[in-house]
């Protein structure tokens, strides 16, 4: 306003009141004008003189007029006029100055929100934001500008302007309160607070530390330092920077939630099988939390298996993702049993970690469980970390929550198309093995697809009784000699015949029932405590496989670590495993008929010498590959011509009939006897060395020394070749075992086992 022209005006008028005579009361308002507008515009003290002023210019034009008339009560009353009219002026004109100055701060400072939201939208990231901020604040005229995040041992810069600022402060200072409470802290004077971190080379008076939030956490702090306290209103307009800012860092944590989860979406529509949808997923994770590598774990019993890794370089970590995690090794497995994630910056001061990655000082991690539906564990767990130390945020942590969900669906497809896959494979490639084979490829299958399985063992229908025919985890040789009925293995099941019809399976733990002690019903406690390691299972599942309205099989899977280690996911598997399963073990028996008939020999019902070539070059194969003995025996029957010629062909077949019987009697489980042709027979003894061939050769010598056929006894000469002693090929051993057999008949002994010793 044109205050100068205000007070000439007032002074005119004075004068032109005096000019035309009239009375003081003409003149007085014009002397308030003056004052009131020096008082309003310059403050008290100018208006007090400027009231002095006035009354003597009063005075000075009016005393010849009211000398007369009581001058001093004259005098008196314009003066207390010109005081009132100086105290009310200023009052309103201070009213009015601060109110001008708090509408022009607050239109700094909605100009300068307004610019900083118009300019973030160009930071496409937080890290973009965080390199923004102090620089545009420093290009508004604020000398020290600064970002800090808290570390494990107090604040670290994360930005700032001079650069020159130090990296890391104690946490106790004025960011650290802010840091603490959440809550904006201003000190007007640092010099006053014993709180204040003076950074080295700065100058500053006031400090204002403003929290900024991610998701309702405070993150991060932005601290301003400055020569001159600032005004409520610069206190203010900072506050409400901080809000938008912090809510931008929202909408960015939103944004790159959906880009992620998008970018998974794609990513795991073009995965062709479990491995692959882990590998991308790792990728993309990774780069989104500015990560080093990571490893998708996948429980499988005993072991987590490392399904992909990304980044992992090291030869001890490579070892570690080859061999797996032992059950409770890692962070993995403490996610397992915990079904929630696991965030570390301290990975070394935890309980049961990887040694490899506690020799290489990696400190940071997280454990994030990958939900399967049905699952009651987290069998798929992903584990992320770096180097470095780091606090992890909330939204980091939700932004690992999403992406986990939404790489379970994807992992849940993959995993089911591959047990298809699987499954057809192994009717295809069961179909064309040998019986033993074949069961065994069945369970180990079984093993590995079923989710919670470490161990299992299978239970075939032979001539009425139920056999152990294959095992994973347990001793099979021992095992084999149980026999069970119906009725013992129903008992064991637990849920009747009409149940084990439709192929149900169910679920037993020990925090159930006591597992032992049911399997005792039925089976004699010595084997099954040590062969089948009962008291040693935490949890069964148990399928029976029933094919036109019998059931052929029991199929049980096992662990041995964890009560709950099977959940609604392995019911499902387990009965998807169900009818393929009948199928293919009802084509398998069908055809173990039919091989059986074309490799028996029909009068004895041992196998016949085809059936030895072909078992004999299993067995030698498989001592070869694993290392272990293998005895070969091949008798000759003494006495049988005799019998033949005199008594006739039915007598000599009567006579082979007690000898296969004799042999049969005195075999080992695991040892395979056959009538090679004639009156010749050959056993084949796998794991045996030469003294436990040669003692099987003297019971197998004793049992048909006993044999009389119409007054005429039988008697034998057996030659015994072990492997690899005596040879490493089928061509080697025969040679030397029926060289063998020859000189025990030339030397009248009934066993010839090595050179020169009977």
């Amino acid at each position: 306003m044109p205050y100068g022209l205000i007070l000439l005006i007032a002074a005119l008028g004075l004068l032109g009141a005096r000019l035309l005579h009239l009375q003081a009361v003409y003149g007085l308002p014009w002397l308030m004008i003056a004052v009131a507008t020096v008082a309003s515009v310059w403050g008290l003290w100018p208006g007090v003189g400027a009231a002095v002023l006035a009354l003597l210019a009063f005075l000075a034009l009016y005393l010849p007029e009211i000398q007369g008339e009581g001058w001093v009560y004259h005098a008196l009353i314009p003066s207390l006029i010109l005081g009132l009219s100086t105290y009310i002026a200023q009052d309103v004109g201070a009213s009015l100055r601060r109110a001008h100055r708090r509408a022009k701060a607050l239109a700094r400072a909605l100009r300068l929100q307004v610019e900083v939201l118009e300019r973030l939208p160009s930071a496409q990231s937080r890290s973009e934001v965080l390199r923004f901020l102090p620089e545009f604040l420093a290009g508004q005229g604020e000398a020290h500008i600064s970002l800090w995040e808290e570390t494990e041992s107090g604040l670290r810069r994360v930005a700032g302007y001079p650069e020159d600022l130090p990296e890391t402060i104690p946490a106790s200072g004025i960011v650290g309160r802010a840091l603490r409470e959440g809550k904006p802290v201003y000190v007007p004077d640092v010099r006053l607070e014993p709180d204040y971190i003076p950074p080295p080379g700065v100058e500053a008076q006031s400090e204002l530390a403003l929290p900024l939030f991610e998701r309702g956490e405070v993150t991060l702090v932005l601290n301003l330092e400055r020569l001159r306290p600032l005004s409520p209103e610069e206190v203010e307009g900072f506050v409400r920077l901080a809000r938008a800012v912090s809510a931008y860092l929202d909408q960015l944590a939103d944004r790159k939630e959906r880009e992620v989860l998008a970018a998974l979406a794609r990513a795991m529509a073009s995965g062709r099988d479990a491995a692959e949808v882990a590998q991308k997923a790792l990728g993309l994770l990774l780069q989104a939390l500015e990560l080093e590598a990571g490893t998708f774990w996948m429980a499988q019993g005993a072991r987590m298996r490392a399904l992909a890794t990304w980044g992992v370089e090291d030869p001890a970590l490579l070892e570690v993702a080859a061999r797996g995690l032992p059950y409770g090794e890692g962070l993995a497995w403490r996610v397992y049993l915990e079904n929630r994630p696991l965030f570390t910056e301290r990975y070394a001061e935890l309980p049961n970690t990887v040694p490899a990655l506690v020799g290489l000082d990696w400190r940071t991690f997280v454990a994030h469980p990958v939900p399967l539906l049905g699952a009651q564990r987290s069998r798929l767990v992903l584990v992320l970390g770096q180097r470095e130390a780091r606090r992890w945020r909330r939204a980091e942590k939700e932004l690992l929550a999403a992406a986990a969900r939404a790489v379970g669906l994807g992992m849940e497809r993959a995993l089911e198309s591959e047990r298809y896959l699987r499954i057809n494979r192994l009717f295809q490639t069961a179909l064309l093995a040998d019986l033993e084979a074949a069961y065994r490829q069945v369970l180990e299958e079984a093993v590995e697809l079923v989710p919670g399985a470490e161990a299992g063992s299978l239970l075939v229908l032979e001539e009425g009784r139920y056999a152990f025919r294959a095992a994973v985890g347990y001793d099979l040789e021992a095992l084999a000699r149980v026999r069970f009925s119906l009725e013992g293995m129903l008992s064991w099941y637990g849920r009747g015949l009409e149940e084990a019809l439709k192929n149900r399976p169910r679920l037993l733990s020990v925090q159930e029932v006591p597992l032992a002690e049911v399997s005792h019903r039925t089976a004699p406690p010595e084997v099954m405590d040590t062969a089948g390691r009962v008291r040693e299972i935490q949890a069964n599942l148990c399928l029976p496989i029933a094919h036109r309205g019998q059931v052929v099989a029991f199929l049980n899977l096992d662990n041995l670590h964890d009560p709950l280690a099977f959940g609604e996911d392995s019911l499902a598997v387990a009965g998807l495993l169900a009818g393929p399963l009948a199928v293919l073990l009802h084509e398998v028996q069908s055809r173990r008929l039919l091989e059986e008939a074309a490799l028996t020999n029909p009068l004895t019902g041992l196998p016949n010498r085809r059936a030895f070539e072909r078992f004999f070059a299993e067995e030698l194969a498989r001592a070869q590959r694993y290392g272990h003995p293998l005895a070969l025996l091949v008798m000759d029957l003494v006495g049988f011509k005799g019998i033949n010629d005199r008594l006739g062909h039915q007598a000599g077949d009567q006579a082979l009939v007690q000898v296969a019987r004799a042999l049969e009697r005195e075999r080992r489980n695991g040892d395979r006897i056959f009538r090679w042709g004639g009156d010749e027979f050959a056993a084949l003894l796998p794991h045996t060395g030469r003294e436990g061939a040669r003692a099987a050769a003297q019971r197998y010598a004793r049992a048909i020394g006993g044999l009389e056929v119409g007054g005429f006894r039988l008697g034998v000469n057996i030659g015994v070749a072990v492997y690899p002693e005596d040879g490493t090929d089928l061509d080697e051993l025969l040679r030397r075992a029926d060289d063998r057999m020859y000189r025990a008949k030339a030397e009248g002994i009934p066993v010839l086992a090595d050179e020169g010793h009977p």
